[in-house]
């Protein structure tokens, strides 16, 4: 098995990038954090494989990208690995930079099928979807078509309206995310078992399935598997409460990692790679923004007339709103909002 690096032996070092959380990093977030921000690159939210394979075309929104957010990962999980073969050859039409294979999901409906961080459970099985991700990608380089892979027509119709051209055909790398363990670590034994499947980067989220988002991540922990991919040419990034820049280049420094993923220091802050300090001002603006083109992003998918779902933008809002008096009451308002419209105007009142 060849390992393939792609864009990641581009990424100037230290990299630091977006996490992919699974109800935020939508297209929306991504766009704006690109504008405000630069992380080292940004992943999709998880796209479960099964769905998109057995035709479910609207989940292809989540492989919704703009230009402005390379390098852009998909990020996929679950189980079957025919699944797993076809929305990679999906991936690859879509032109993305690179497939990021989630085995960290600790979510209870995701893991009992052995899925996301459940993959830890069954480490042969997820070799086997590493395995058949990379042949995905290799058959795309080699010329095989979406008809060919027997992917579903109404799937085949779709990809070809978001990308009307096919793109140049490309080699892409495929990496991991994951976590240190199910119920208890098994940090050096698991990372050992991936890098038998040589992915371009590994991601570890510094916790165990069990502990969920609770308790501190473990960067000693991550250290140590930081430590088994030095010299294997995969690079390794840790995750797990970064705060700022300033702790991400500590935990780079202090742990041996080649970089972090940074999740939720992110919200409401698409400012967070650039260490910009915005005033309260910019933070309405900018929401305000996030709102109008979450509105747009969702209305240019439906045929009209289109109610937008805008109860998804609320709490964007209030991680928008906060850091000055006056902020609770307004967080308050905007959770009864219902479009960017009626965001404005809660805003200008605080003015």
């Amino acid at each position: 098995m060849n390992l393939i690096r792609g864009f990641w032996d581009e990424l100037k070092s230290p990299i630091i990038g977006l996490s992919p959380m699974d109800g935020v990093t939508d297209a929306p977030f991504r766009y704006i954090m690109a504008k405000y921000s630069n992380p080292s690159l940004m992943m999709t939210e998880f796209t479960n494989v099964e769905g998109l394979a057995r035709g479910a075309v609207n989940m292809l929104k989540e492989f919704e990208y703009d230009e402005s957010e390379r390098p852009i990962v998909a990020q996929i999980y679950g189980v079957e690995l025919e699944s797993f073969y076809k929305v990679a050859l999906m991936n690859c039409y879509l032109d993305f930079d690179g497939i990021d294979i989630n085995m960290g999901c600790p979510a209870n409906k995701v893991a009992r099928r052995g899925s996301g961080a459940g993959m830890i459970g069954i480490p042969e099985h997820a070799k086997k979807v590493v395995t058949i991700v990379k042949k995905a990608c290799e058959d795309w380089n080699n010329g095989i078509t979406l008809e060919e892979a027997r992917i579903r027509p109404k799937i085949i119709t779709r990809l070809k309206k978001m990308r009307p051209v096919e793109p140049i055909r490309k080699l892409l790398p495929v990496s991991i995310k994951t976590r240190t363990g199910m119920d208890e670590i098994v940090t050096e034994w698991w990372i050992s078992q991936l890098i038998e499947t040589e992915p371009a980067n590994i991601s570890l989220h510094g916790r165990t399935l069990k502990q969920m988002y609770l308790g501190e991540a473990n960067w000693e922990e991550i250290a140590k598997a930081a430590q088994l991919c030095k010299g294997t040419g995969i690079s390794f990034l840790g995750n797990g409460d970064v705060k700022s820049i300033e702790d991400a280049r500590k935990k780079i420094n202090d742990y041996g990692v080649d970089g972090v993923l940074v999740g939720r220091a992110t919200f409401g802050n698409p400012w967070f790679f650039s260490e910009h300090e915005p005033s309260k001002e910019e933070r309405f603006q900018v929401a305000i923004e996030h709102c109008r083109y979450f509105e747009e992003n969702y209305a240019k998918r439906h045929e009209p007339p289109v109610k937008i779902p805008f109860f998804a933008m609320r709490k964007h809002l209030a991680w928008y709103c906060r850091g000055f008096d006056g902020a609770k009451e307004m967080r308050t308002k905007l959770m009864q909002s219902n479009s960017s419209q009626e965001v404005e105007e809660i805003f200008s009142e605080h003015n």
